[in-house]
């Protein structure tokens, strides 16, 4: 028997909320996080800004003794997960615990830690290069550390699929759990990348925005102005959970996830491939999964990066897959205001997919002012939008290659 699979729990820690329910609320209100970097002093850098998580205490969450052991990543993957898990009301216990699985993705891991301790081996020699450099480093480290905070024995790993490291996640937990190798799993991704080494090497490879004078306007997906993304951080997770398990609890479900596609283009370390053809192979993978026509899809949360390559080659992927239907339904990029999560973007939209469904409302993609004849289709230009939606689409795209698609619907 294939099982069902619900989303029970959602979890959150944004640039622009401290908790799903805060991220949502300004999601709606079209609420930009990005700012002028507060980290590190960003003087002198092509980019001087970024889309932080401002005022996040790990300590809220976790005792100070574990968060010093943490990476600001795996700080983040810990609050929202647990987030997730307290939302969904699951409990795990001696007799279930081998059945509960945790795979939260990073793309790129403790990079915070790693460039402050070869700081150390540089200034203070080997000797003083702290003991927990690799354990904090290491990109599977979040799963790991949130599978101790909740005692889950099931599956524990980390996809690693550059920005479709968190959607990646999701879809193979989903697919465990359809399997029946796993009841549950504690899902989805966490970055935190905005420090001196990640904001020069984005900029090396002309990938970010420049536009300093203006931060808050910067991330403009499918805009005729835009110059690159914007960095962000910030952690997503889902609770998904098997039919049986959810309604042998009486838990009531939040929404259906019913497909995943994932594929590679085979084509360049940084830009898509022509004319989107891996991503649009990837969102028909995942409808073929979901047994669901294109004209059913309601709305889909775009990649839209606010790269000039990425958004054009996206929409070309989305009218490939969607014909006629694609000018009808409503799309937008919520990067526009978290910025770009990179392993955790697809996460953190997968989840704001999930209360776009449980509120009836499309999210706008904020700074959309100029027309592009290029992404010509309804990408919900700086407004919100109540409609109906049963089924919707998530989608990510990253370097390498990598394509992901998740489809979520109304319970029923």
């Amino acid at each position: 028997m294939v099982e069902r699979v619900f989303v029970t729990g959602v979890g959150s820690i944004s640039p622009i909320g401290l908790s799903i329910d805060e991220t949502w609320l300004n999601i709606t209100k079209g609420v930009s996080g990005v700012d002028t970097i507060s980290s590190f002093d960003p003087e002198g850098y092509e980019t001087t800004f970024a889309a932080e998580a401002t005022n996040f205490d790990p300590e809220t969450y976790i005792d100070r003794k574990q968060a010093r052991r943490m990476d600001r990543f795996v700080q983040l993957a810990a609050a929202a997960s647990l987030e997730a898990f307290e939302n969904s009301g699951i409990s795990i216990n001696n007799g279930n615990a081998e059945r509960v699985s945790v795979m939260v993705a990073s793309g790129i891991g403790g990079i915070i830690t790693l460039s402050a301790q070869i700081g150390v081996l540089n200034e203070r020699g080997p000797s003083r290069v702290s003991p927990f450099l690799v354990p904090m480093m290491l990109p599977d480290m979040a799963s790991g550390q949130v599978s101790m905070l909740l005692g889950a024995k099931g599956a524990n790993y980390c996809t690693v699929s550059a920005c479709a490291s968190g959607s990646d996640s999701i879809g193979m937990a989903f697919e465990a759990i359809r399997r029946g190798d796993v009841d549950a799993a504690v899902t989805g991704g966490a970055e935190a990348a905005i420090c001196p080494v990640g904001v020069a090497g984005f900029n090396s490879c002309q990938a970010l925005s420049k536009r300093n004078d203006d931060p808050k306007a910067a991330s403009r997906p499918f805009d005729a102005t835009r110059d690159g993304f914007v960095l962000g951080e910030g952690a997503g997770v889902l609770v998904l959970e098997s039919q049986t398990s959810m309604e042998s609890r009486g838990a009531e479900p939040i929404a259906e996830m019913i497909g995943y596609g994932s594929t590679a283009d085979a084509y360049h370390i940084t830009q898509p491939g022509p004319g989107g053809e891996g991503g649009a192979r990837a969102m028909n993978m995942a409808l073929a999964k979901a047994d669901v026509s294109p004209e059913s899809i309601d709305y889909i949360n775009a990649h839209g990066t606010s790269t000039p390559l990425n958004d054009k080659f996206e929409t070309m992927a989305m009218k490939s897959v969607f014909g006629e239907h694609a000018y009808n339904m409503p799309i937008s990029s919520t990067k526009s205001m978290t910025g770009h999560l990179l392993g955790a973007s697809g996460a953190l939209e997968a989840a704001i997919t999930v209360m776009a469904l449980k509120n009836q409302t499309v999210p706008p993609t904020i700074n959309l002012r100029n027309s592009d004849p290029d992404c010509d289709l309804d990408y919900t230009p700086n407004t919100p939008r109540q409609t109906t939606i049963t089924t919707a689409m998530s989608n990510s795209f990253g370097f390498g290659g990598h394509n992901a698609s998740l489809i979520f619907q109304n319970p029923s």
